[in-house]
């Protein structure tokens, strides 16, 4: 039953997605089968993103997920696609009361009997579940209940979406195929984690205990016995959104501060905890009225490794002293950088990055001319982003973009130095500087005493003619195939020429049409292997802060 379900549900999402793949066949190929590439420009992204968005929405809970995952994966996504999908909220109408209270009467009881009073409209709805307030031994509480029939819905599409992984790797480089396969791995199994409300609740409580001797955060309690894999039954606690301006200057919250322990909090989550709250936009932030964070919805939540939380820490400390090569070695120690990627072109994206996140002035002809370089390869643009990074970026871009509507001056890399430099981070990462430097200088001593003796040996047999060099030439580019092809391409021409004159000379017509025929072949040939070049797109660096100022502009 369930794979029928996901035949159907596969028909209906390539019947959804039929115009866009179009498009980008004719990308590759302006008439499908053949012609030549053509170039999407700014304004036909934008265009192609907004229908993605439209048909995320049509096709249900599990792709408005995914399209939310989508909005923070740059590696996956053109610039273009990730603007229009960051504007996705989880928000859809919750469904009926008497089917939720089924899925509520399932898991605990009678609601008569479980709550002493329970409001059937619901608060808030998401694609996987919504939340009703309710009152439970004299407590006000927030019961979070999974949308019905959702389970058998999700499984489906996760089927589709494993389907049609083939399928949308024709259309994209190696590197963001290798996303794309990372993708769908990293969200089924995201999903399926946020659906289990068992998980979250046990998630909510190893965080909050990780908090609490920090009283500036809120964590709602778990409601024990009210709770099980389908039900979460919280303390409910009320504030205001994180991002009501208005609101918060009315009373009087010092925003600048609110951003700065806001950072600092997902900072130990990430770099101390290991553990952390993975879905930080403004609907699950808000602000009590003695400037408390609470934080809400730990359906997405996440684990670092030691590894990762070491490569975390050497980036931030090279950002805080603009080592720009340091940042380029931590990046491809975690995976998320080609090691073959141009360190020059890097080096020059990351300072332009480093300088907006900072809030200074990008001067545009660096960036242009930083695009001009990169144009003919986006394609094979040298990032790519491994699954236990995923959650990471997400909850590192979502917020500085709340730190940023607190406070339009705020400062993310100040505050990340003050931090790693309190927590010992930054003398660390100096004195493993100095114990690493000794030891190259200890093993470039030996290698000091061994050179001179292997030397004289390779002299001495380069004296008696007895020294021979195996090199192997790698040609990933395949020039020396396309260099072979022309110069056979130029004898036929050339041989094509000679014989058909010959044939015209001795009056054989049909030894000199035949002739002429494969000199025009050749010829065809020939001109199209000068004339071959890899596709190429416009792309322009996104850079946070100077897109607020544009837009501030604009307005």
């Amino acid at each position: 039953m369930g794979r029928l379900r996901a035949y159907r549900r596969f028909v209906l999402v390539a019947w959804q997605f039929l115009p866009l793949l179009l498009a980008y066949a004719r990308d590759r190929r302006r008439f499908l089968l053949f012609g030549k590439p053509r170039r999407a420009d700014p304004a036909t992204q934008r265009e192609r993103a907004e229908v993605l968005l439209a048909s995320l929405f049509a096709l249900g809970p599990t792709f408005v997920k995914l399209g939310q995952l989508l909005s923070s994966r740059p590696d996956v996504l053109p610039p273009a696609y990730v603007d229009v999908l960051s504007a996705l909220q989880d928000e859809v109408p919750p469904a009926e009361w008497e089917a939720a209270r089924e899925v509520v009467e399932d898991e605990l009881g009678p609601v008569d009997e479980r709550f002493d009073d329970f409001e059937t409209e619901a608060i808030s709805g998401a694609s996987l579940g919504q939340v009703y307030r309710a009152r439970a031994d004299g407590r006000d509480v927030a019961v979070k209940v999974r949308r019905p029939g959702v389970e058998e819905l999700v499984e489906a599409d996760l089927r589709v979406i494993r389907w049609s992984l083939p399928l949308l790797q024709r259309f994209v480089g190696d590197a963001r195929a290798f996303s794309l396969e990372n993708l769908a791995d990293e969200f089924a199994k995201t999903i399926r984690e946020e659906m289990d409300y068992e998980r979250e609740a046990a998630m909510l409580r190893e965080i909050a205990a990780n908090f609490d001797d920090d009283d500036r955060f809120v964590f709602p309690d778990v409601i024990d016995g009210r709770s099980g894999e389908r039900v979460l039954t919280m303390e409910f606690v009320g504030g205001t959104k994180i991002t009501d301006v208005a609101g918060l200057d009315e009373r009087g919250v010092d925003r600048t501060r609110l951003a700065e322990t806001l950072q600092r909090a997902y900072l130990q989550m990430i770099i101390e905890d290991g553990v952390f709250h993975a879905d930080p936009h403004p609907g699950n932030l808000s602000v009590t009225e003695d400037g408390k964070i609470v934080f809400y919805d730990f359906g997405m939540s996440g684990r670092v490794d030691p590894f990762i939380q070491e490569k975390i820490v050497d980036f931030y400390v090279a950002v805080a002293n603009r080592d720009t090569d340091a940042v380029l070695d931590a990046l491809v120690e975690a995976g998320t950088l080609s090691p073959d990627a141009d360190r020059a072109v890097m080096s020059e994206v990351l300072e332009l990055a480093i300088q907006d996140a900072r809030g200074e002035d990008v001067e545009r002809y660096r960036v242009q001319r930083i695009v001009d370089r990169i144009e003919d390869s986006i394609y094979e643009f040298p990032f790519r982003l491994p699954k236990n990074l995923a959650l990471v970026l997400r909850v590192a871009t979502v917020v500085e973009g709340v730190c940023v509507t607190l406070d339009p001056d705020f400062d993310f890399i100040d505050v990340a130095t003050d931090y790693l430099t309190e927590q010992g981070y930054r003398e660390e990462s100096v004195r493993t500087f100095l114990t690493e430097s000794r030891e190259q200088l200890r093993d470039g001593a030996r290698a000091a005493v061994r050179v001179p003796p292997k030397a004289e040996r390779a002299l001495d047999r380069l004296e008696r003619d007895d020294l021979y060099v195996r090199a192997g030439i790698e040609d990933p580019e395949d020039h020396f195939d396309r260099l072979a092809r022309r110069v056979i391409y130029g004898f036929v021409l050339a041989a094509a020429i000679v014989t058909s004159g010959l044939g015209y000379a001795l009056e054989t017509p049909e030894v000199a049409v035949a002739a002429g025929a494969l000199g025009f072949l050749a010829t065809v040939q020939l001109y199209r292997s000068f004339r071959s070049k890899r596709k190429t797109i416009g792309a322009k660096p996104q850079f946070t802060r100077q897109r607020l100022r544009e837009r501030r502009g604009e307005e």
